[in-house]
């Protein structure tokens, strides 16, 4: 399951009418929300992760830990459905969606967690919607 990149596009106009003001700051303007303030931070049912801008699949809920950062962590996003680029300060690395480009946030290598990968992508609440197991076809 695999986004191509930049698959979905539309104009700023377009992403401002489906998108929530907060959604827009976060998915097309690279905002950041509140530490501890998301809905997903310590939120733990069986499902995957949709992109909040275009819907497609980015995290499976097996996937996700508790980090204590405050914000959503996931060890490990579908192939091909997360871009990572070095931010300008080239401190950090931004995660986005491959298929609209939307931010969703960071991703930290090397911090020691105990997940398969030793990834850590901290993910903005906004720019991610949780489908419950129930109701999405097994992945």
């Amino acid at each position: 399951m695999s986004a191509s990149s930049g698959s979905v596009q539309k104009t700023e106009e377009e992403w401002r009418a489906i998108l929530s003001p907060e959604q827009f700051r976060i998915l097309r303007q690279k905002g950041t929300e509140m530490r501890g303030t998301g809905e997903y931070d310590k939120f733990y049912d069986e499902g995957v992760y949709n992109c909040a801008g275009c819907g497609t699949p980015l995290y499976k809920s097996t996937t996700k830990f508790d980090s204590g950062c405050g914000w959503p962590a996931f060890y490990e996003g579908f192939p091909g459905a997360i871009n990572c680029s070095p931010d300008p300060d080239g401190r950090r690395t931004e995660i986005t969606c491959a298929a609209c480009g939307g931010h969703l946030g960071h991703v930290f290598k090397g911090e020691g967690f105990s997940v398969p990968t030793d990834e850590r992508h901290c993910v903005n609440s906004v720019s991610i919607k949780f489908v419950p197991a129930n109701s999405t076809p097994s992945l």
